[in-house]
């Protein structure tokens, strides 16, 4: 299994399939040509193809290819062999004659593959483990925590410590901004603010759920809007993980150094999935991406709660059954509506998995490695129109209804 930096990646959103893994793209495609005066071409296939305009694939891949003269072509209705998320490079001498070309793919959490495999070479930082199941087996053998396997033998910290502060930064800054709506044609009104406001007039379990609805709602909002967050595992969900760290750390006097180990932990069922199934919207659908996010924060969770291994993994695999089938269906493209809600609702319901998990003996007949297995299929059945094209369900239905305004 890959080193635990590959399911944390520090950037920009708003989509670590359509913004950032083009942004690698472009930017390797742009090394190739080593300085030739030349102009390029670049084909956008499938999803991609689909919900780029609303995730700034075309701006994102222009800017990185700047100052060669590039022109976006949009193939919708194409697919190429590997994966929804296609891209097709192409660089012409001055008499117009194809001097260079790469097909590569955005797989999702900003990863690359080509016709060679990934593009970045694995690291040595390495796990031998791929299943939960297997690391499960591992921590009780030789009685030791999830975050004692993810860090053995590994430098993490120093890394996982510059996670936790643009996570928390990210917070912050969507708690405190000023901008009334984020980008787009949607006009959707940011929303953190006044709901960490509402959380202050209330009390208990409400008050709770308000602070990680604020939370998450912060970091999806800023990731909207092009800001620097962490992908947890995707873009598009990087809101759930922090919101949960972030209310421990302010409200239970939990110290920077369990967060560490619960980011640790959390890292280790995103790997999992990433490894074993997929974490990409245009693969699986959503609960690829908000379903292993609430399975991250739900494991997070119930280890700073005070849960052993058996009971932090009975969480992670309720997170994840209880999100199987959940459709991405993006309206107008935008990682907006419904995506910012489900990070808040996500956050919300990792935070119940994680209660009821550690208020058992943490013995349960499903495990989390089969519902893995299970969200792989499920998504790949999916009609495409439900895998981040914005062609069906919520993004089909708005459709209709603003074209009958």
């Amino acid at each position: 299994m890959k080193s635990i930096r590959h399911i944390y990646k520090i950037g920009v959103g708003p989509s670590s399939s359509h913004t950032m893994g083009p942004r690698r793209a472009a930017k390797l495609f742009f090394r190739k040509l080593k300085g030739e005066k030349c102009k390029s071409t670049v084909e956008l296939y499938g999803s991609l193809a689909a919900t780029g305009k609303g995730h700034l694939t075309d701006k994102t891949i222009i800017q990185e290819l700047t100052p060669l003269e590039t022109k976006i072509v949009w193939k919708k209705s194409q697919i190429l062999p590997l994966h929804p998320n296609g891209m097709l490079f192409k660089a012409f001498d001055t008499n117009g004659q194809l001097i260079c070309s790469w097909q590569v793919y955005s797989v999702g959490g900003g990863e690359l593959i080509d016709d060679n495999g990934p593009v970045e070479k694995p690291s040595n930082d390495t796990y031998q483990l791929n299943s939960i199941s297997e690391i499960l087996a591992w921590c009780v053998k030789h009685n030791k925590a999830f975050w004692q396997y993810s860090s053995t033998g590994k430098d993490i910290w120093g890394y996982l410590s510059e996670v936790w502060s643009v996570m928390n930064d990210a917070i912050l800054r969507g708690l405190s901004s000023s901008e009334k709506y984020l980008p787009g044609p949607l006009k959707l009104r940011r929303k953190a603010p006044s709901m960490l406001d509402y959380a202050h007039k209330r009390v208990s379990i409400l008050r709770d759920f308000n602070l990680l609805s604020a939370y998450a709602l912060a970091v999806s909002e800023e990731n909207a809007s092009g800001g620097k967050i962490v992908t947890a595992p995707t873009c598009g969900s990087c809101g759930v993980l922090p919101s949960i760290l972030y209310y421990f750390y302010k409200h239970n006097n939990i110290q920077t150094n369990e967060i560490f180990q619960a980011l640790a932990t959390a890292g280790l069922f995103g790997l999992s999935v990433a490894e074993r199934a997929s974490i990409s919207g245009a693969e699986v659908g959503c609960q690829g991406e908000i379903g292993t996010a609430c399975a991250m924060a739900a494991a997070a969770a119930a280890q700073i709660l005070g849960g052993n291994c058996k009971q932090i993994e009975y969480a992670a695999e309720m997170a994840l059954e209880h999100s199987l089938g959940l459709t991405c269906d993006p309206i107008k493209g935008f990682v907006q509506i419904p995506c910012i809600e489900r990070n808040a609702f996500a956050a919300m319901r990792s935070f119940e998995c994680a209660a009821y998990a550690i208020s058992t003996s943490g013995n349960h007949i499903v495990s989390f490695d089969d519902v893995v297995d299970v969200m792989d299929r499920t998504g790949r059945d999916l009609q495409a129109k439900y895998r981040e094209t914005a062609m069906g369900g919520l993004a089909e239905i708005m459709r209709i209804r603003l074209a009958d305004r």
